[in-house]
Protein backbone atom coordinates (compact mmCIF):
# COMPACT_ATOMS: atom_id res chain seq x y z
CA UNK A 1 0.00 0.00 0.00
CA UNK A 2 3.07 2.36 0.74
CA UNK A 3 4.50 2.11 -2.25
CA UNK A 4 1.53 2.25 -4.27
CA UNK A 5 0.57 5.91 -2.55
CA UNK A 6 4.97 6.99 -2.87
CA UNK A 7 5.37 6.16 -6.35
CA UNK A 8 2.71 8.76 -7.66
CA UNK A 9 4.27 11.50 -4.92
CA UNK A 10 7.63 10.65 -6.71
CA UNK A 11 6.44 11.18 -10.32
CA UNK A 12 4.45 14.32 -9.49
CA UNK A 13 7.47 15.80 -8.22
CA UNK A 14 9.84 14.92 -11.27
CA UNK A 15 7.18 16.05 -13.57
CA UNK A 16 6.75 19.17 -11.25
CA UNK A 17 10.70 19.60 -11.44
CA UNK A 18 10.52 18.92 -14.79
CA UNK A 19 7.66 21.62 -15.85
CA UNK A 20 9.56 24.03 -13.84
CA UNK A 21 12.20 23.59 -15.57
CA UNK A 22 11.08 23.77 -18.49
CA UNK A 23 8.94 26.93 -18.02
CA UNK A 24 12.11 28.49 -16.73
CA UNK A 25 13.91 27.60 -19.81
CA UNK A 26 11.33 28.97 -22.09
CA UNK A 27 11.16 32.72 -20.88
CA UNK A 28 15.10 32.68 -20.61
CA UNK A 29 15.65 31.32 -23.83
CA UNK A 30 13.79 34.20 -25.23
CA UNK A 31 14.90 36.79 -23.06
CA UNK A 32 18.67 36.37 -23.07
CA UNK A 33 20.76 39.23 -23.43
CA UNK A 34 23.28 38.73 -26.55
CA UNK A 35 26.36 40.33 -26.66
CA UNK A 36 27.59 42.07 -29.95
CA UNK A 37 29.98 44.89 -31.14
CA UNK A 38 29.00 48.36 -30.12
CA UNK A 39 27.37 50.59 -33.71
CA UNK A 40 26.98 54.34 -31.54
CA UNK A 41 28.44 55.34 -28.95
CA UNK A 42 28.97 58.60 -27.06
CA UNK A 43 31.77 59.54 -28.96
CA UNK A 44 31.22 57.69 -31.96
CA UNK A 45 27.86 58.91 -33.50
CA UNK A 46 26.04 57.51 -36.99
CA UNK A 47 24.95 59.62 -39.99
CA UNK A 48 21.32 59.81 -39.72
CA UNK A 49 18.22 58.54 -38.58
CA UNK A 50 14.65 58.96 -39.95
CA UNK A 51 12.57 60.84 -37.42
CA UNK A 52 9.21 61.79 -37.64
CA UNK A 53 7.25 63.67 -34.27
CA UNK A 54 4.31 61.88 -33.27
CA UNK A 55 3.97 60.69 -29.68
CA UNK A 56 2.85 56.99 -29.08
CA UNK A 57 -0.78 58.37 -29.14
CA UNK A 58 -0.42 60.18 -32.16
CA UNK A 59 -0.89 59.30 -35.76
CA UNK A 60 -0.47 61.29 -39.32
CA UNK A 61 -4.08 61.12 -39.57
CA UNK A 62 -5.24 62.84 -36.50
CA UNK A 63 -6.83 66.06 -37.98
CA UNK A 64 -5.34 68.69 -37.08
CA UNK A 65 -1.98 67.25 -36.22
CA UNK A 66 -0.51 69.57 -33.98
CA UNK A 67 3.16 68.47 -33.07
CA UNK A 68 4.55 68.87 -29.13
CA UNK A 69 7.22 70.85 -29.02
CA UNK A 70 8.61 69.75 -25.78
CA UNK A 71 8.51 66.18 -27.69
CA UNK A 72 10.65 66.99 -30.60
CA UNK A 73 13.20 68.97 -28.37
CA UNK A 74 13.31 65.72 -25.78
CA UNK A 75 13.50 63.89 -29.00
CA UNK A 76 16.42 65.52 -30.75
CA UNK A 77 18.10 65.80 -27.52
CA UNK A 78 18.20 62.25 -27.38
CA UNK A 79 19.23 61.92 -31.17
CA UNK A 80 22.16 64.79 -30.59
CA UNK A 81 23.52 61.38 -28.36
CA UNK A 82 23.61 58.65 -31.26
CA UNK A 83 23.84 60.35 -34.43
CA UNK A 84 24.57 63.41 -36.90
CA UNK A 85 21.62 64.26 -38.52
CA UNK A 86 18.07 63.68 -38.70
CA UNK A 87 15.58 62.85 -41.99
CA UNK A 88 12.04 64.23 -42.40
CA UNK A 89 9.25 62.97 -44.64
CA UNK A 90 6.78 66.14 -44.53
CA UNK A 91 6.57 69.73 -44.25
CA UNK A 92 3.22 69.82 -41.92
CA UNK A 93 3.56 70.80 -38.46
CA UNK A 94 7.53 70.53 -38.43
CA UNK A 95 8.35 74.71 -39.05
CA UNK A 96 10.07 74.96 -35.58
CA UNK A 97 11.91 71.19 -36.03
CA UNK A 98 15.22 73.55 -37.75
CA UNK A 99 15.54 75.72 -34.50
CA UNK A 100 15.46 72.16 -32.68
CA UNK A 101 18.33 70.79 -34.65
CA UNK A 102 20.20 73.83 -34.40
CA UNK A 103 19.97 73.97 -30.78
CA UNK A 104 21.18 70.39 -30.62
CA UNK A 105 24.28 70.36 -33.08
CA UNK A 106 22.08 68.60 -35.33
CA UNK A 107 22.02 68.63 -39.73
CA UNK A 108 18.75 67.78 -41.21
CA UNK A 109 17.37 66.51 -44.75
CA UNK A 110 14.11 67.86 -45.06
CA UNK A 111 11.34 66.08 -46.86
CA UNK A 112 8.75 67.37 -48.40
CA UNK A 113 5.33 65.10 -49.21
CA UNK A 114 4.43 64.33 -52.30
CA UNK A 115 1.16 62.78 -53.31
CA UNK A 116 -2.16 62.62 -56.10
CA UNK A 117 -3.54 65.53 -54.44
CA UNK A 118 -1.29 68.78 -56.44
CA UNK A 119 -2.30 71.31 -54.06
CA UNK A 120 -1.07 69.77 -51.33
CA UNK A 121 1.81 68.99 -52.68
CA UNK A 122 2.36 72.15 -54.16
CA UNK A 123 2.01 73.46 -50.17
CA UNK A 124 4.24 70.97 -49.06
CA UNK A 125 6.88 71.91 -51.77
CA UNK A 126 6.63 75.46 -51.22
CA UNK A 127 7.20 75.12 -47.29
CA UNK A 128 10.46 72.82 -48.19
CA UNK A 129 11.99 75.55 -50.23
CA UNK A 130 10.70 78.39 -47.70
CA UNK A 131 12.38 75.98 -44.87
CA UNK A 132 15.69 75.24 -46.91
CA UNK A 133 16.63 78.30 -47.56
CA UNK A 134 15.83 80.39 -44.38
CA UNK A 135 18.26 77.41 -42.60
CA UNK A 136 20.87 76.41 -44.87
CA UNK A 137 23.41 76.09 -41.32
CA UNK A 138 20.85 73.45 -40.33
CA UNK A 139 19.42 71.85 -43.99
CA UNK A 140 21.96 69.68 -45.52
CA UNK A 141 20.08 68.47 -48.86
CA UNK A 142 16.53 68.09 -49.75
CA UNK A 143 14.09 65.38 -50.68
CA UNK A 144 11.52 66.17 -52.96
CA UNK A 145 8.84 62.91 -51.95
CA UNK A 146 8.91 59.44 -50.65
CA UNK A 147 8.16 56.30 -52.46
CA UNK A 148 5.51 58.28 -54.48
CA UNK A 149 6.35 56.08 -57.51
CA UNK A 150 5.63 53.00 -55.04
CA UNK A 151 2.35 54.47 -54.35
CA UNK A 152 1.63 55.25 -57.99
CA UNK A 153 0.53 58.73 -56.76
CA UNK A 154 3.15 60.48 -58.90
CA UNK A 155 4.65 59.98 -62.85
CA UNK A 156 8.03 60.17 -63.48
CA UNK A 157 7.74 62.79 -65.54
CA UNK A 158 5.50 64.84 -62.86
CA UNK A 159 8.07 64.55 -60.11
CA UNK A 160 11.01 65.20 -62.30
CA UNK A 161 9.10 69.06 -62.95
CA UNK A 162 8.71 68.98 -59.48
CA UNK A 163 12.23 68.76 -58.86
CA UNK A 164 13.32 70.72 -60.83
CA UNK A 165 11.17 73.58 -59.34
CA UNK A 166 12.95 72.76 -55.96
CA UNK A 167 16.43 72.96 -57.59
CA UNK A 168 16.46 76.23 -58.87
CA UNK A 169 14.71 77.81 -55.92
CA UNK A 170 17.66 76.03 -53.22
CA UNK A 171 21.31 76.02 -52.96
CA UNK A 172 21.46 72.55 -50.84
CA UNK A 173 21.69 69.44 -53.25
CA UNK A 174 18.44 67.92 -53.97
CA UNK A 175 17.38 64.45 -54.08
CA UNK A 176 14.01 61.90 -54.33
CA UNK A 177 13.64 58.95 -52.46
CA UNK A 178 11.91 55.39 -53.25
CA UNK A 179 12.56 51.63 -52.80
CA UNK A 180 15.67 50.60 -55.31
CA UNK A 181 13.64 48.99 -57.69
CA UNK A 182 11.79 52.09 -58.75
CA UNK A 183 14.58 53.72 -59.82
CA UNK A 184 15.27 51.56 -62.62
CA UNK A 185 11.70 51.50 -63.67
CA UNK A 186 11.59 55.11 -63.59
CA UNK A 187 15.09 55.87 -65.39
CA UNK A 188 13.92 59.76 -66.29
CA UNK A 189 14.22 60.40 -62.75
CA UNK A 190 18.00 59.73 -61.71
CA UNK A 191 19.24 62.39 -63.80
CA UNK A 192 17.22 65.20 -63.01
CA UNK A 193 18.38 65.04 -58.89
CA UNK A 194 22.01 65.23 -57.58
CA UNK A 195 21.99 62.19 -56.22
CA UNK A 196 20.18 59.35 -55.68
CA UNK A 197 18.31 58.27 -52.21
CA UNK A 198 17.34 54.24 -52.57
CA UNK A 199 15.54 52.44 -49.91
CA UNK A 200 17.01 48.87 -48.48
CA UNK A 201 14.92 47.21 -46.27
CA UNK A 202 15.68 42.73 -46.70
CA UNK A 203 12.75 41.87 -44.65
CA UNK A 204 10.07 43.91 -46.89
CA UNK A 205 11.93 42.88 -50.41
CA UNK A 206 9.60 40.74 -52.83
CA UNK A 207 12.15 37.50 -51.87
CA UNK A 208 13.06 38.16 -47.68
CA UNK A 209 16.85 37.93 -47.06
CA UNK A 210 17.21 36.72 -43.64
CA UNK A 211 19.28 38.09 -41.13
CA UNK A 212 22.20 35.65 -42.46
CA UNK A 213 22.17 37.45 -45.60
CA UNK A 214 20.48 40.72 -45.48
CA UNK A 215 24.08 42.68 -45.45
CA UNK A 216 25.17 40.87 -48.59
CA UNK A 217 21.97 41.92 -50.00
CA UNK A 218 22.52 44.98 -49.37
CA UNK A 219 26.07 45.64 -50.29
CA UNK A 220 25.33 43.91 -53.86
CA UNK A 221 22.46 46.58 -54.51
CA UNK A 222 24.48 49.40 -53.06
CA UNK A 223 27.70 48.25 -55.43
CA UNK A 224 25.38 47.73 -58.69
CA UNK A 225 23.84 51.62 -58.34
CA UNK A 226 26.90 53.04 -57.16
CA UNK A 227 28.57 51.83 -60.83
CA UNK A 228 25.63 52.31 -62.91
CA UNK A 229 24.43 55.72 -61.75
CA UNK A 230 28.52 56.96 -61.25
CA UNK A 231 29.40 60.18 -60.77
CA UNK A 232 26.74 61.01 -58.74
CA UNK A 233 26.52 59.73 -54.54
CA UNK A 234 24.11 56.92 -53.51
CA UNK A 235 22.43 57.55 -50.28
CA UNK A 236 21.10 54.78 -48.56
CA UNK A 237 18.00 56.82 -47.61
CA UNK A 238 16.44 53.79 -45.30
CA UNK A 239 17.65 50.61 -43.79
CA UNK A 240 16.67 48.61 -41.34
CA UNK A 241 15.18 45.94 -39.39
CA UNK A 242 11.78 45.49 -37.21
CA UNK A 243 12.12 44.01 -33.72
CA UNK A 244 8.41 42.31 -33.76
CA UNK A 245 6.14 41.04 -36.65
CA UNK A 246 5.56 38.28 -38.26
CA UNK A 247 8.19 36.15 -40.00
CA UNK A 248 8.43 36.41 -43.95
CA UNK A 249 10.72 33.27 -45.52
CA UNK A 250 13.57 33.38 -43.86
CA UNK A 251 13.00 36.79 -42.48
CA UNK A 252 12.38 36.81 -38.75
CA UNK A 253 12.12 39.95 -37.00
CA UNK A 254 13.24 40.11 -33.26
CA UNK A 255 15.52 43.06 -31.13
CA UNK A 256 18.78 40.32 -31.35
CA UNK A 257 18.06 40.77 -35.36
CA UNK A 258 17.46 44.29 -35.08
CA UNK A 259 20.89 44.75 -33.45
CA UNK A 260 23.02 42.64 -35.78
CA UNK A 261 21.28 44.44 -39.16
CA UNK A 262 22.21 47.75 -37.85
CA UNK A 263 25.46 47.08 -36.38
CA UNK A 264 26.64 44.94 -39.23
CA UNK A 265 25.32 47.49 -41.73
CA UNK A 266 26.49 50.56 -39.90
CA UNK A 267 30.12 48.71 -39.85
CA UNK A 268 30.00 47.94 -43.38
CA UNK A 269 28.97 51.33 -44.55
CA UNK A 270 31.62 53.16 -42.13
CA UNK A 271 34.06 50.73 -43.88
CA UNK A 272 32.95 51.43 -47.62
CA UNK A 273 32.07 55.26 -47.26
CA UNK A 274 28.87 54.71 -47.75
CA UNK A 275 26.02 57.39 -47.03
CA UNK A 276 23.05 56.11 -44.92
CA UNK A 277 19.91 57.03 -43.29
CA UNK A 278 18.64 54.39 -40.98
CA UNK A 279 14.89 53.29 -40.17
CA UNK A 280 13.40 55.07 -37.88
CA UNK A 281 14.41 56.75 -34.87
CA UNK A 282 11.50 55.50 -32.38
CA UNK A 283 8.61 52.84 -32.80
CA UNK A 284 5.45 53.75 -34.41
CA UNK A 285 2.48 52.40 -32.82
CA UNK A 286 0.22 54.05 -35.17
CA UNK A 287 1.66 51.93 -38.35
CA UNK A 288 0.43 48.81 -37.01
CA UNK A 289 -3.13 49.66 -37.88
CA UNK A 290 -2.13 49.38 -42.05
CA UNK A 291 1.03 47.41 -41.38
CA UNK A 292 0.34 45.20 -39.22
CA UNK A 293 2.43 44.46 -36.13
CA UNK A 294 6.06 44.86 -37.84
CA UNK A 295 5.10 48.50 -38.95
CA UNK A 296 5.45 49.73 -35.46
CA UNK A 297 8.54 48.41 -34.70
CA UNK A 298 11.32 49.68 -36.57
CA UNK A 299 12.86 52.05 -34.21
CA UNK A 300 16.01 52.36 -32.37
CA UNK A 301 13.90 52.58 -29.14
CA UNK A 302 10.76 52.19 -28.43
CA UNK A 303 7.44 54.27 -28.41
CA UNK A 304 8.16 56.11 -25.14
CA UNK A 305 11.60 56.79 -26.31
CA UNK A 306 13.47 53.95 -23.97
CA UNK A 307 16.59 51.89 -25.04
CA UNK A 308 15.79 49.20 -27.11
CA UNK A 309 19.86 48.30 -26.90
CA UNK A 310 19.78 48.39 -30.44
CA UNK A 311 22.76 50.62 -31.26
CA UNK A 312 24.65 49.70 -28.49
CA UNK A 313 25.46 47.21 -25.13
CA UNK A 314 23.62 43.73 -24.56
CA UNK A 315 20.21 43.38 -26.12
CA UNK A 316 17.55 40.70 -25.52
CA UNK A 317 14.42 39.64 -27.72
CA UNK A 318 12.43 40.11 -24.44
CA UNK A 319 13.57 41.81 -21.95
CA UNK A 320 11.21 41.93 -19.05
CA UNK A 321 11.00 37.86 -19.49
CA UNK A 322 11.02 37.87 -15.95
CA UNK A 323 7.37 39.03 -15.72
CA UNK A 324 6.08 36.76 -17.73
CA UNK A 325 8.02 33.97 -16.23
CA UNK A 326 6.59 35.36 -13.41
CA UNK A 327 2.67 35.17 -14.70
CA UNK A 328 4.09 31.47 -15.61
CA UNK A 329 4.45 30.38 -13.07
CA UNK A 330 1.17 31.43 -11.69
CA UNK A 331 -0.58 29.57 -14.28
CA UNK A 332 1.03 26.30 -13.14
CA UNK A 333 0.98 26.86 -8.89
CA UNK A 334 -2.74 27.93 -10.61
CA UNK A 335 -3.24 24.39 -12.15
CA UNK A 336 -2.07 22.20 -9.25
CA UNK A 337 -4.63 23.93 -7.19
CA UNK A 338 -7.60 23.79 -9.45
CA UNK A 339 -6.95 20.24 -9.79
CA UNK A 340 -6.40 19.13 -6.35
CA UNK A 341 -4.92 15.46 -5.63
CA UNK A 342 -3.95 13.64 -8.57
CA UNK A 343 -6.46 10.41 -8.96
CA UNK A 344 -3.25 8.49 -10.56
CA UNK A 345 0.55 7.67 -11.79
CA UNK A 346 -0.55 9.47 -14.94
CA UNK A 347 -2.42 12.09 -14.08
CA UNK A 348 0.65 12.83 -11.70
CA UNK A 349 3.21 13.14 -14.41
CA UNK A 350 0.61 15.24 -16.99
CA UNK A 351 -0.54 17.37 -14.60
CA UNK A 352 2.30 19.29 -14.20
CA UNK A 353 3.28 18.78 -17.53
CA UNK A 354 -0.42 20.34 -18.19
CA UNK A 355 0.71 23.92 -15.92
CA UNK A 356 4.06 24.32 -17.77
CA UNK A 357 2.36 24.07 -21.19
CA UNK A 358 -0.31 26.41 -20.46
CA UNK A 359 2.14 29.03 -18.65
CA UNK A 360 4.49 28.86 -21.73
CA UNK A 361 1.36 29.16 -24.46
CA UNK A 362 -1.00 31.90 -22.19
CA UNK A 363 2.17 33.71 -21.93
CA UNK A 364 3.18 33.44 -25.18
CA UNK A 365 0.11 34.51 -26.86
CA UNK A 366 -0.40 37.66 -23.76
CA UNK A 367 2.92 39.45 -25.43
CA UNK A 368 2.00 38.26 -29.38
CA UNK A 369 -1.34 40.05 -28.23
CA UNK A 370 0.69 43.25 -26.42
CA UNK A 371 2.70 43.64 -29.97
CA UNK A 372 0.06 43.18 -32.53
CA UNK A 373 -3.02 44.57 -30.96
CA UNK A 374 -4.00 48.09 -31.52
CA UNK A 375 -8.02 48.06 -32.29
CA UNK A 376 -10.45 47.69 -29.83
CA UNK A 377 -11.69 44.80 -31.44
CA UNK A 378 -8.41 43.18 -31.75
CA UNK A 379 -8.08 43.52 -28.02
CA UNK A 380 -11.69 42.15 -27.76
CA UNK A 381 -10.46 38.95 -29.80
CA UNK A 382 -7.17 38.67 -27.80
CA UNK A 383 -9.17 38.56 -25.06
CA UNK A 384 -11.85 35.82 -26.11
CA UNK A 385 -8.91 33.68 -26.74
CA UNK A 386 -7.72 33.92 -23.61
CA UNK A 387 -10.77 33.07 -21.60
CA UNK A 388 -10.80 29.93 -24.06
CA UNK A 389 -7.52 29.20 -23.10
CA UNK A 390 -8.11 29.53 -19.50
CA UNK A 391 -11.53 27.72 -19.87
CA UNK A 392 -9.58 25.13 -21.32
CA UNK A 393 -6.97 24.84 -18.86
CA UNK A 394 -9.36 24.39 -15.97
CA UNK A 395 -11.51 21.42 -17.82
CA UNK A 396 -7.72 19.69 -18.50
CA UNK A 397 -6.84 20.46 -14.90
CA UNK A 398 -9.71 19.06 -13.25
CA UNK A 399 -9.99 15.93 -15.72
CA UNK A 400 -6.69 14.72 -14.07
CA UNK A 401 -7.89 15.85 -10.57
CA UNK A 402 -9.59 14.31 -7.99
CA UNK A 403 -13.33 16.09 -8.76
CA UNK A 404 -14.49 15.98 -5.19
CA UNK A 405 -16.30 18.78 -3.50
CA UNK A 406 -16.58 21.91 -5.21
CA UNK A 407 -14.42 20.61 -8.10
CA UNK A 408 -16.94 18.42 -9.33
CA UNK A 409 -19.57 20.96 -9.67
CA UNK A 410 -17.37 22.98 -11.98
CA UNK A 411 -15.60 19.85 -13.83
CA UNK A 412 -19.10 18.64 -14.53
CA UNK A 413 -20.26 22.63 -16.08
CA UNK A 414 -17.27 22.84 -17.88
CA UNK A 415 -17.26 19.11 -19.08
CA UNK A 416 -21.06 20.03 -21.12
CA UNK A 417 -19.65 22.50 -22.23
CA UNK A 418 -16.84 21.28 -23.94
CA UNK A 419 -17.86 20.42 -27.16
CA UNK A 420 -18.32 24.19 -27.29
CA UNK A 421 -15.46 25.02 -26.04
CA UNK A 422 -13.81 23.12 -29.32
CA UNK A 423 -15.67 24.50 -31.43
CA UNK A 424 -15.04 28.27 -30.27
CA UNK A 425 -11.30 26.97 -30.96
CA UNK A 426 -12.05 25.67 -33.92
CA UNK A 427 -14.08 28.64 -35.14
CA UNK A 428 -10.87 31.00 -34.04
CA UNK A 429 -8.30 28.78 -36.10
CA UNK A 430 -10.74 28.58 -38.84
CA UNK A 431 -10.94 32.90 -38.93
CA UNK A 432 -7.52 33.01 -38.62
CA UNK A 433 -6.39 30.22 -41.35
CA UNK A 434 -9.14 32.14 -43.95
CA UNK A 435 -6.67 35.64 -43.13
CA UNK A 436 -3.11 33.73 -43.30
CA UNK A 437 -4.35 32.28 -46.75
CA UNK A 438 -6.36 35.21 -48.03
CA UNK A 439 -4.77 38.16 -46.56
CA UNK A 440 -1.27 37.01 -45.08
CA UNK A 441 0.99 40.06 -45.70
CA UNK A 442 0.72 42.24 -42.18
CA UNK A 443 -1.05 38.94 -40.35
CA UNK A 444 1.07 37.43 -37.38
CA UNK A 445 0.84 33.87 -36.26
CA UNK A 446 -1.26 32.92 -34.03
CA UNK A 447 -0.11 29.56 -32.60
CA UNK A 448 0.15 30.38 -29.50
CA UNK A 449 -3.14 31.18 -28.98
CA UNK A 450 -4.24 27.38 -30.06
CA UNK A 451 -1.81 25.43 -29.14
CA UNK A 452 -3.30 24.21 -25.51
CA UNK A 453 -7.15 23.65 -26.88
CA UNK A 454 -5.63 21.88 -30.24
CA UNK A 455 -3.42 19.32 -27.93
CA UNK A 456 -5.95 19.28 -24.84
CA UNK A 457 -8.97 18.22 -27.55
CA UNK A 458 -6.83 15.67 -29.49
CA UNK A 459 -5.74 13.85 -26.07
CA UNK A 460 -8.92 14.25 -24.38
CA UNK A 461 -11.82 13.85 -27.55
CA UNK A 462 -14.95 15.27 -26.60
CA UNK A 463 -18.35 15.64 -28.26
CA UNK A 464 -19.80 19.01 -30.04
CA UNK A 465 -21.62 19.96 -32.67
CA UNK A 466 -20.98 17.30 -35.39
CA UNK A 467 -22.01 19.41 -38.40
CA UNK A 468 -20.34 23.02 -37.39
CA UNK A 469 -17.37 20.88 -35.96
CA UNK A 470 -16.31 19.06 -39.35
CA UNK A 471 -16.98 22.37 -41.15
CA UNK A 472 -14.56 23.75 -39.17
CA UNK A 473 -12.20 20.86 -40.05
CA UNK A 474 -12.64 21.15 -43.49
CA UNK A 475 -11.83 24.81 -43.53
CA UNK A 476 -8.68 24.34 -41.46
CA UNK A 477 -7.21 21.29 -43.10
CA UNK A 478 -7.76 22.77 -47.02
CA UNK A 479 -6.06 26.32 -45.81
CA UNK A 480 -2.56 24.14 -44.23
CA UNK A 481 -0.78 23.60 -47.36
CA UNK A 482 -1.73 26.91 -49.59
CA UNK A 483 -0.18 28.59 -46.49
CA UNK A 484 2.78 26.66 -46.45
CA UNK A 485 3.32 27.52 -50.23
CA UNK A 486 2.80 31.22 -49.96
CA UNK A 487 5.19 31.26 -46.89
CA UNK A 488 7.73 29.02 -48.03
CA UNK A 489 8.93 26.41 -46.54
CA UNK A 490 11.61 27.56 -44.61
CA UNK A 491 9.53 29.43 -42.66
CA UNK A 492 9.68 28.05 -39.08
CA UNK A 493 6.43 30.47 -38.13
CA UNK A 494 4.33 29.11 -40.64
CA UNK A 495 5.61 25.52 -40.14
CA UNK A 496 4.74 26.30 -36.00
CA UNK A 497 0.94 27.28 -37.02
CA UNK A 498 0.75 23.97 -39.76
CA UNK A 499 1.63 22.11 -36.94
CA UNK A 500 -0.90 23.61 -34.31
CA UNK A 501 -3.54 23.34 -37.03
CA UNK A 502 -2.84 19.71 -38.14
CA UNK A 503 -3.30 18.78 -34.36
CA UNK A 504 -6.43 21.54 -34.28
CA UNK A 505 -8.04 19.49 -37.11
CA UNK A 506 -6.87 15.73 -35.17
CA UNK A 507 -8.89 17.07 -32.05
CA UNK A 508 -12.35 18.40 -34.32
CA UNK A 509 -12.05 15.02 -36.32
CA UNK A 510 -11.87 13.16 -33.40
CA UNK A 511 -14.66 15.05 -31.56
CA UNK A 512 -16.96 14.00 -34.72
CA UNK A 513 -15.99 10.67 -34.12
CA UNK A 514 -16.85 10.53 -30.60
CA UNK A 515 -20.20 12.43 -31.48
CA UNK A 516 -21.37 9.72 -33.87
CA UNK A 517 -20.44 7.13 -31.60
CA UNK A 518 -22.38 8.54 -29.00
CA UNK A 519 -25.86 8.91 -31.40
CA UNK A 520 -25.09 5.33 -32.66
CA UNK A 521 -25.02 4.47 -28.62
CA UNK A 522 -28.03 6.20 -27.98
CA UNK A 523 -30.04 5.00 -30.89
CA UNK A 524 -29.07 1.41 -30.51
CA UNK A 525 -29.94 1.90 -26.57
CA UNK A 526 -33.84 3.29 -27.91
CA UNK A 527 -33.73 0.06 -30.07
CA UNK A 528 -32.99 -2.15 -27.39
CA UNK A 529 -35.84 -0.42 -24.92
CA UNK A 530 -38.53 -0.54 -27.84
Amino acid sequence: MSATVRFPILAYLFACLLGLLALGGFWYGLGQPVILPDAATPTHKLQCASYTPFDKDQSPFDQPFTPRLERMDADLALLATRFECIRTYSMTGLEALPELARKHGLKMMIGAWVSSDPLATEKEVDALIASANANADVVSAVIVGNEALLRKEVTGDQLVKLIHKVKAHVQQPVTYADVWVFWLEHPQVAPAVDFLTIHLLPYWENDPSGIDRALDHVAQVREVFGKQFAPKDILIGETGWPSEGRQRETALPSRVNEAKFIRGFAALAEQNGWHYNLIEAFDQPWKRGSEGAVGGYWGLFDADRQDKGVLAGPVSNLPYWPQWLGLGGLIFLGTLLLAGRVRNTRAALLLPLLGALAGCSIGAWGELARVTSRFTGEWIWAGLLLVLNLLVLAHAALALGSQAGWRAGLFKGLEQRAGWLLAGAGFAAAVMMLELVFDPRYRSFPSAALLLPALVFLVRPVAGPRREIGLLALIIGAGIAPQLYREGLENLQAWGWALVSVMMVAALWRSVRVGKLQVDLASGLDAISR
